[in-house]
């Protein structure tokens, strides 16, 4: 798991840094903390019950590579594991083009838990996206097939909210739109195809 996470990271430090390089913006990658024990980065202790997370204050993305296949019941189709680390991938991202700095700054001015999770599933929805745009961009070369689209629409739709659950736990999107953004990136590989920030919230980002 460990050389695989390493190989993807490696592409996808391609992939980002052309991509900024077209557009004139300074870009480094992100570290990486593939890990097999506990320990502690600067904004959580791991391993998390989410088994993966960025962490903008280190600029790195950390993964336990045995607490994933565990969450992910030993799942041995390799595109959830690469989606998974290209969402955080998606998320340095967005810190190195400015985005997680907007984020933070509107979802402070929001009064309650349901602004402030609006902007999170804004954040969570084009990360996302962006995972999806860079596994559709390579999918020739990966090389993946509609079955695993299917398999990757599947994830999106297992690890969004729940219709029933509280507000306060609604961060990543239904499921409807985890699917289509999703596929949204993956149709049209294209990092300005993930524009979550100027939809309304009457659209796709409940």
């Amino acid at each position: 798991m460990e050389r695989f996470l390493h190989l993807v990271a490696d592409c996808l430090d391609d992939a980002w840094k052309t991509q900024f390089d077209r557009a004139g913006i300074p870009f480094a990658p992100p570290d990486r903390v593939f890990w097999d024990e506990p320990g502690v980065s600067p904004c959580r202790a791991y391993p998390s019950p989410a088994g993966a997370f960025y962490c903008r204050a280190s600029g790195a993305i950390y993964i336990g590579t045995s607490d994933v296949v565990e969450k992910w019941n030993g799942a041995d189709d390799s595109v959830v594991y690469a989606s998974l680390l290209a969402h955080e991938y998606g998320h340095h991202v967005q810190g190195e083009s400015g985005l997680l700095e907007y984020y933070h700054e509107q979802r402070q001015l929001e009064e309650d838990a349901a602004g402030r999770n609006s902007w999170t599933r804004r954040s969570e929805l084009q990360a996302n996206c962006l995972s999806a745009a860079f596994l559709g961009s390579i999918r020739v070369s990966y090389p993946l097939s509609e079955g695993d689209l299917s398999t990757l629409l599947d994830d999106a739709s297992a690890t969004a909210d729940r219709p029933d659950g509280p507000e306060e736990e609604r961060t990543h999107g239904s499921s409807d739109n985890s699917v289509w953004w999703t596929r949204t990136g993956w149709t049209e590989q294209s990092a300005g195809a993930c524009n979550t920030w100027d939809v309304s919230d009457e659209g796709m980002v409940k």
